[in-house]
């Protein structure tokens, strides 16, 4: 079922769920933010315990069909425990007030008007929910400023590489980077 109010798989759940599947292991706890769809969460789901999170009420309902056990919540608010592996495409397109369409889609969109607000907040939060080892595989785009998300999360403590790469129409450029606490 397709619901409008839901971002729906796209160049970025791929290339998302391609690096999942790399760095993804048997058995580990994953926890997906923002799962939208919930494709990504239910695609990996044979492989390891996932759970997932999205703000938007309609994603919510779409991932529970997929069979995700998911939780409407904003990114980490509400969620306890300690995952090996955290999943993340936030919104990172920047916005001007002037763009915003005032609708859910929108939370999935709307990086603010850096495209780097929700992952300003998201890195600030997660440190608690890291279990010993674990890793956060967190999809950029180039309009968002690889080189400034990348002083964000290591201004915070965390190491971070490039795992994947990819050039999508009208060159922009996706990437997934790697995070984990020096």
């Amino acid at each position: 079922m397709t619901y409008l109010q839901v971002y729906q798989v796209a160049e970025d759940t791929l290339l998302l769920l391609e690096a999942a599947r790399e760095d993804v292991r048997p058995g580990e706890l994953v926890l997906e933010i923002g799962t939208g769809s919930g494709h990504i969460a239910s695609t990996i789901s044979g492989i390891a315990r996932v759970m997932a999170t999205d703000i938007n009420p309609h994603a919510v309902r779409a991932a529970r069909m997929k069979g995700v056990e998911v939780v409407r919540a904003d990114l980490l608010n509400g969620i306890s425990g300690r995952f090996d592996l955290i999943l993340f495409n936030p919104p990172y397109l920047p916005t001007r007030d002037e763009e915003r369409i005032d609708d859910w889609l929108e939370y999935a969109l709307d990086g603010g008007e850096s495209g780097r607000e929700v992952i300003e907040m998201f890195v600030k939060q997660v440190p608690s929910a890291l279990a010993p080892g674990a890793r956060i595989l967190l999809l950029i785009s180039s309009l968002t400023g690889e080189e400034e998300v990348t002083r964000i999360w290591n201004e915070s403590g965390f190491f971070v590489e490039v795992m994947k790469r990819a050039v999508i129409e009208g060159g922009e450029e996706l990437l997934v980077l790697r995070c984990r606490y020096k």
